[in-house]
Order: C-alpha cells, then structure tokens, then sequence
C-alpha cells in the first residue's frame, strides 16, 4: 500500500543532522534545481516578493526566514517536522514502532518545495506558502514533469489511497485506479476538519496496513460511518458521515 498526503504550512524547527539534499529518495538532480533557486531567490529578493513568497507580513518574520539557509538548517523526517492539524491527528511519535515503520516508508508526502517526500526523508526547515511560485518559476508544474514517470513506477504495484488536499493533484496525476476519501457532517461536506479526520485515517492505516481495498472496507474508523462509494473513471470515493462520539 501507498498513501498520498499533503504537507502542511507549519514545520518545527531545529533537527538532528546538517540537510544533506542527496539524501532524499526521489528524483534529485530536478529537485535540486529547485533548491538552489529557492535559496537563491532567498538571498536575493525584496521584502515584498519574499512576503508573497512566504504567505507572511509581519516583517520581522519576513527576516527570520529570509535568513535561513536550507542547506545549513538541522533535518528531522519530513512525518516529524510538518505540524498542522493532519499531522496532530496522526500523532506519529505516539504510534508503535512497527506502525512507524509502515508511514516511514509508504506515506509520500506533496511538499511545495521538495516535490514528492517519502515520509522517513530528512528535510530542513523552510517557507513556502502553498500556491507560491519562485518569481515566475512553477514549482508544482516543473515537479509534475520531473516526477511523473518515476511515481508511476513506485505506484505501479501498489494498493493506492489518496489523502491530499486537492491542491496537490497540480503536482501528481495518478495513472490507475486508487481510493480517496470525503468527509459529511449532517450532510454537509467539512473542509478545515477533513485535514482532522484525515490524520486519524492514516492513524489506522499505520496499525491495519491494508492490502488491498477489502482490508481496507473492514477497517472501523472510529465516528465515522460510510454512507456512499462512488467510481469516477480510475477514483473510487468513499464518503462517510462523521458521527458523534
């Protein structure tokens, strides 16, 4: 099984070991590209480009990160240093050792930066607001290009769940059929808290590690009941209701 998931915009600081960019399982040299032109725009910009670049205003954190120098900045895995509301659900340093084994090296991660993560990837601290191109340069068309054939080749005998935000699709087009999942609360479709319940599915994922999607349908997410599975040529869609507790 392969999971698709999302980054987030929040990333802890500090880490182990210096960032070594070789180190990382995907594509290099195309993601290094994009790397150097990070730092490079980091180094050389205005305020105000670099305020749209980080989704930030307040000019003192405009300098903190301005000043960082990723190929300097300490790593922890890439599961450890995001930080918003998917990875506070997942709780990853709380699951069992074997379950961490399983998101180390099945979890892939969309970064808008890095491109495509494996979740046991060690990756420095950064800003990069989600959307945001490097001047003119486009981050999440160049990594679809780049990284297309090579996923398809990871992907290809794999039981394939997707949980990204729908942004991410930008960066990725999955080739065969794979499931995703849609969150309903008195019949209305959540968006902030999908973020929540989809954090709480890798959780289980982690423990069940299905095989196939008849593992998968056995599996009993807590508050959350399946109301509908629909098919869209190569997606299959399930919808749960979010029950109380």
């Amino acid at each position: 099984m392969k999971i698709l998931f999302a980054p987030s915009e929040g990333k802890i600081k500090g880490g182990n070991e210096i960032f070594d960019k070789d180190s990382l399982t995907f594509t290099k040299n195309s993601r290094n590209e994009v790397l150097n032109l990070y730092q490079n725009y980091l180094n050389n910009s205005t305020t105000k480009e670099l305020s749209k670049l980080f989704g930030l205003k307040k000019e003192e954190e405009i300098i903190y990160n301005k000043n960082i120098d990723i190929f300097k900045e300490k790593t922890l895995k890439a599961i450890q240093k995001y930080d918003g509301v998917a990875y506070d659900y997942l709780s990853y340093n709380t699951l069992h050792p074997k379950a961490q084994e399983f998101i180390d090296n099945n979890l892939i991660i969309f970064s808008n930066l890095f491109g495509l993560l494996l979740a046991k990837d060690k990756i420095p601290y950064y800003r990069l607001s989600q959307g945001s191109k490097i001047g003119d340069f486009d981050i999440s068309k160049f990594y679809k290009q780049n990284f297309s054939d090579e996923l398809d080749k990871f992907l290809e005998d794999e039981f394939i769940m997707d949980l990204r935000a729908k942004h991410y699709e930008k960066f990725y087009t999955i080739k065969k059929e794979y499931i995703t999942c849609k969150f309903l609360k008195n019949g209305k479709v959540v968006s902030h808290w999908a973020k929540a319940y989809r954090g709480l599915i890798l959780r289980e994922l982690a423990y069940h590690k299905p095989q196939d999607e008849d593992e998968f349908k056995e599996i009993n997410f807590k508050n959350l009941t399946i109301k509908e599975i629909t098919q869209k040529k190569n997606q299959k869609e399930y919808i749960y209701e979010i029950t109380p507790s």
